[in-house]
């Protein structure tokens, strides 16, 4: 189901759980009315979508130790966000794998994205598990769109384009902050294409 069918659904919820309360809205003006009840909507999403984040495991990867904050909301507004973007900045340990950003699209559990300074891990399946790999000497461009109702939330897609034939586009969605976690690709991105200039060159 589509954020927006989610939205809806919730906000039908609300209307009708408001015509059966009894209260009298009358003199409330119908614009000031929707309003309220899509405000009480995107309050309940997010306060779900926070709940979901406290029911999943986290994800390791492999010889990287599990990080404090190893079960992040998707892109947890604020601290995962801020953890990510300090961690962009570090430079990477010598030779080992550095997590730069972890999380998920917005009020889902089959997904979940690890963002490290070599690749970006994209992960699915409950039970079954299956993981692919998007290498940052491959990505060729990352993007990031946002529709009106994943606006309101400071939701959004990112799109990677790929120099790999068997996957040459992925898409992150529903990603909270999706101008950071842009930002955080992209900088990763160049500092792989600096790392490995002659294997850039090749691939592309």
């Amino acid at each position: 189901m589509s954020l927006e069918a989610q939205k809806t659904r919730i906000a039908g919820r609300v209307w009708q759980a408001l015509a059966q309360s009894g209260v009298n809205l009358a003199m409330v003006p119908k614009d000031q009315l929707e309003k309220v009840v899509n405000t009480i909507a995107d309050a309940v999403m997010v306060e779900f979508d926070a709940m979901l984040a406290e029911m999943e495991a986290p994800v390791e990867v492999a010889g990287q130790e599990p990080a404090e904050d190893a079960t992040p909301a998707a892109g947890a507004v604020s601290p995962a966000i801020a953890a990510a973007q300090s961690s962009a900045a570090a430079a990477p340990a010598a030779g080992g794998e550095q997590v730069l950003w972890e999380g998920r699209p917005f009020l889902s559990l089959r997904e979940r994205y690890i963002i490290t300074n070599e690749r970006v891990r994209i992960i699915t399946g409950l039970v079954g598990r299956n993981t692919e790999d998007i290498e940052f000497i491959r990505l060729k461009d990352v993007d990031h769109t946002q529709g009106v109702s994943e606006r309101m939330l400071n939701l959004g897609d990112i799109q990677l384009r790929s120099a790999d034939p068997s996957k040459p586009m992925a898409v992150l969605r529903n990603v909270i902050d999706p101008e950071k976690v842009h930002e955080i690709i992209r900088r990763a991105m160049l500092d792989a294409r600096k790392r490995y200039p002659f294997v850039f060159e090749q691939e592309m």
